[in-house]
């Protein structure tokens, strides 16, 4: 087994707001992988003491206790659990009702000698390689399906879009949502490898086109997780002041890509 883990922050003056993690439980042929995207919250405030990296450091460390530790729990079951005990740890001192309290995308897989299970929420990105090398992208697209006019500012967005009903949905403070999120289950031997994406490291597809998900994966794969970020990084760069393909997003965004050969 191949695992790489790479996550840079798009800014040396912030903290990196991802998660990354991998997991390989001393029990079977088993294993998972663990990857959250913080969602940057406006000036104006979250209602919450703490900051993005420290949720997303609870909720992902949650998260891999509870997937590594108990196989009979399902993974939403394990995503409501982990958000559940998240809340709890600050319920008392913060306002978990604020639209834009700590909250983090996810990506969460686990395999065992006999399947492989995903579930993703929001718009990170998890890709499934087969072993004739068909790559499927695992999205969970309701983010980008928005209307434009409906992200126009970010209290719009809070108030009518943001874990509601026919918008998107993150893992903040609600358990409930983890049943929002896009899962399945696959064979073991249908998988030969696979990566797990923050939306900062998928600009190469979704924002400068440079390839296709199967490009994207075959990066990964043959150059390895840095070069991707890499590549990213380059990209921005030349887009810096022309903004022809970011529009008014940040320039650099925290970038993590999680790769896994089976």
């Amino acid at each position: 087994m191949r695992t790489e883990v790479v996550s840079e922050p798009g800014s040396a003056a912030r903290p990196n707001e991802d998660f990354a993690g991998v997991g390989l439980p001393a029990y079977g042929q088993g294993g998972c992988v663990i990857v959250l995207d913080g969602v940057t919250p406006p000036d104006s405030g979250t209602g919450c003491l703490h900051s993005v990296p420290w949720f997303t450091a609870r909720l992902g460390g949650s998260l891999t206790e509870l997937t590594v530790s108990d196989p009979d729990l399902t993974l939403p079951e394990i995503l409501s659990a982990a958000i559940a005990r998240t809340a709890e740890s600050h319920a008392a001192t913060c306002d978990l009702s604020h639209p834009r309290t700590p909250q983090a995308t996810v990506v969460l897989v686990r395999w065992s000698a006999d399947s492989v299970e995903y579930l993703v929420l929001s718009d990170s990105t998890l890709l499934l390689e087969s072993p004739d090398g068909t790559v499927t992208p695992v999205l969970d697209d309701r983010l980008s399906r928005l209307s434009r006019a409906s992200l126009a500012s970010d209290a719009v967005a809070d108030a009518t879009v943001r874990n509601k009903e026919g918008g998107f949905f993150t893992a903040a403070a609600d358990p409930s949502v983890a049943s929002r999120a896009v899962t399945g289950t696959l064979p073991r031997d249908g998988v030969r490898a696979l990566a797990a994406l923050t939306d900062g490291a998928t600009r190469w597809v979704e924002k400068f086109r440079e390839g296709d998900w199967r490009d994207c994966f075959t990066v990964v794969r043959k150059e390895g997780a840095r070069a991707l970020v890499e590549r990213v990084r380059a990209l921005e760069e030349a887009d810096r002041e022309e903004r022809a393909f970011l529009r008014r997003s940040k320039t650099h965004d925290d970038a993590t890509v999680v790769y896994v050969e089976l």
